[in-house]
Parts: structure tokens; C-alpha cells; sequence
């Protein structure tokens, strides 16, 4: 990128509002005012294709799980083995997530259908009123939970008679995929058993860092999430007075945690050539092999982050790049 236009998009960046762009607003006391209503989805027990209740884990820390289950199963048809688990985070830059949105729902469903798979998604807290680790912390506390359901006589039936607990998986989009990867270096010395983490799938994770990449230069002003939405976003769920060069941001630094790597099981990396963290996502993926990790990486050269939400023939390719790596 030339000298005179990465001028101009400094200067357009510098007048940028993020708060105003991503519809929220920083209150005195640190907490966030949200005024971007994302339409909900109410669990439904009842469902057609696919059934799923809501189970509260800590209450304190308002942390709860969707479970979602083929309902064929839970009307008396059997298989011949249980199905595959997927613990799921959603994404939403630590700040506006939850299970229960529209987009998140719908894709849980589509892949305990279509898998088919018993998914427990995680709604974690969010950033700034609980910064990072927090999130971690959450993630480690879910797998924990569901890893006590395969012992406990009262544990939750979906997972106790459906899901195949040796093959679990943990899965997320972009803080979210994150969320995955710090969840599991953390879990790596708990004892899970007989929880088996087989791999984790990361669907445009959310990487930062202070010196700005090619890719960041290039799609500075992207219509969605320009550049200074990230930077705003990193600042909000940092440790406060961290910098985007913290390892929960840049595990490129993180060099005692990249030890542990060649102990993660296998690993599905999604990303977009459009996407301004691309070159983050592919320098992770070079990271990973370097440590002696398995990758499957899958990038394509069109399409901006998060546009397999509203792009229902990407949100399905990635869907089927998910079953074919569970299986």
C-alpha cells in the first residue's frame, strides 16, 4: 500500500466513532449501554428437526448453555454408536454475544441436524464489564461441567444417553474460536477423562497485535468491522493496560504456551482473503505446524469475516467442512 493512501485512511480512521458504528455506548461506571437489538431465538423443546433447552451452569456468573439434540433421538429412534459432541462458543467481539441469537441458534440447529451431533453452545460473559480471562475461565468451567455429566447418575440426560464423550470437540467463530484455542492450552493438564477433546475447530479467530499486518492495512475501512472497530473491541477486553501484543490477543508471542501445542488435537482453521485479521489467521496456521500441531486449514479468497452469516451457501460450506472433520 502506498505511503499517500495509507496517509488517507489514517486520517479517515482518526475521525472514525466505533462506539457509533458498532451501536454502543461506554457508561461511566465501565459497563456497556447496547443498543444493537439482535433478534433472539427461545429455546425449543419441542422442535421438529431439532430440539434444545437452556441449562443454567453458575448462576453467579449468569454462565448457561444451549443443548441442542436431533429429535429423532429424543422420540425413541436409536443408533447404532452415540453422536459426537461439539461445545460451542459464538463470536461478537467479547462484547455482544449470545447463544440465543438468531444467527448463533439457527447454526447449532443446522449442525446437530445435519452432522448429526449433540452441540452444547456457551453463553459466556462478555467484555468490559468482565475482561479476559474471564471468558477462559468460562470456557474451562463448560468443559469441566460437561465432563462431570458423563459421571454424575442425575447428570443431563441429552448428553449422558446421546453423546459420545470420547469424541468431543471444541468449536468457535472469531472471539470465540479464540475463546477455543486459550480454552484449550488451559485444559491440557486438567484430568477430563472420560471427556476426550479430539479437536478444535476455529471459524475466523479473532487474533490482534500492535504492528498492523498487510491485510489490515488493505481492508482498513471494510463496511462492517473497519479496523478501529478491532482496535476498540481489544481495548474493551484486554486485562486494562494491556496492549493488542498481550498473548490472549497475539499468541504469535506466546512462545512458552506454543510448548504445548503438538498436544492439541487436531485443528480446522476458516478464513476469508477479505477478512482483516487474514493474515493473523494464516500466520497462527504457520505457528501451529511449526509446533507440530495437525491443521486443516480452508481459506478462501473472497469474502469479508463473518460473512457466513448472512451468506447461507458459505454458512453451509463451512457446515459440511465441520462434518467432514468430526467424523
Amino acid at each position: 500500500m502506498c505511503a499517500l493512501k495509507l496517509r488517507f485512511l489514517l486520517v479517515i480512521m482518526a475521525k472514525f466513532d466505533p462506539y457509533e458504528h458498532l451501536k454502543i455506548r461506554l457508561n461511566h461506571d465501565g459497563s456497556l449501554e447496547r443498543m444493537l437489538a439482535i433478534p433472539k431465538k427461545a429455546a425449543d423443546p419441542q422442535g421438529k428437526d431439532v430440539a434444545s433447552r437452556d441449562i443454567t451452569i453458575d448462576a453467579q456468573k449468569n454462565l448457561w448453555v444451549r443443548v441442542y439434540s436431533p429429535t429423532n433421538l429424543l422420540s425413541g429412534n436409536t443408533l447404532d454408536s452415540k453422536l459426537p459432541l461439539m461445545i460451542y462458543f459464538p463470536g461478537g467481539g467479547w462484547i455482544n454475544q449470545s447463544v440465543a441469537d438468531v444467527f448463533c441458534h439457527a447454526w447449532c440447529n443446522q449442525c446437530s441436524k445435519e452432522i448429526p451431533s449433540i452441540i452444547v453452545a456457551v453463553n459466556y460473559r462478555q467484555a468490559p464489564e468482565h475482561r479476559l480471562p474471564a471468558q477462559y475461565e468460562d470456557g474451562v468451567d463448560t468443559i469441566m461441567w460437561v465432563r462431570k455429566q458423563a459421571t454424575d447418575p442425575n447428570g443431563e440426560q441429552w448428553l449422558k444417553n446421546y453423546a459420545d464423550f470420547s469424541r468431543c470437540y471444541l468449536a468457535g467463530r472469531s472471539s470465540g474460536a479464540n475463546l477455543v484455542y486459550n480454552a484449550s492450552l488451559r485444559i491440557l493438564d486438567n484430568d477430563i477423562q472420560p471427556l476426550n477433546i479430539c479437536g478444535m475447530v476455529l471459524n475466523q479467530p479473532m487474533f490482534g497485535g500492535e504492528k498492523r499486518t498487510n491485510s489490515e492495512k488493505k481492508y482498513a475501512c471494510d463496511e462492517i468491522l473497519p479496523l478501529p472497530c478491532w482496535d476498540m473491541m481489544w481495548e474493551l477486553a484486554l486485562p486494562k493496560g494491556a496492549n493488542r501484543d498481550h498473548r490472549y490477543s497475539n499468541p504469535m508471542v506466546d512462545t512458552p504456551q506454543q510448548n504445548k501445542l503438538n498436544r492439541l488435537g487436531k485443528c480446522l482453521v476458516i478464513g476469508y482473503g477479505m477478512d482483516p485479521l487474514l493474515d493473523r489467521q494464516q500466520e497462527f496456521v504457520t505457528t501451529l505446524v511449526k509446533c507440530g500441531a495437525k491443521v486443516e486449514a480452508h481459506f478462501e479468497d473472497v469474502g469479508f469475516h463473518g460473512i457466513d452469516l448472512v451468506d447461507a451457501k458459505r454458512g453451509y460450506c463451512n457446515l459440511l467442512l465441520v462434518k467432514d472433520f468430526v467424523k
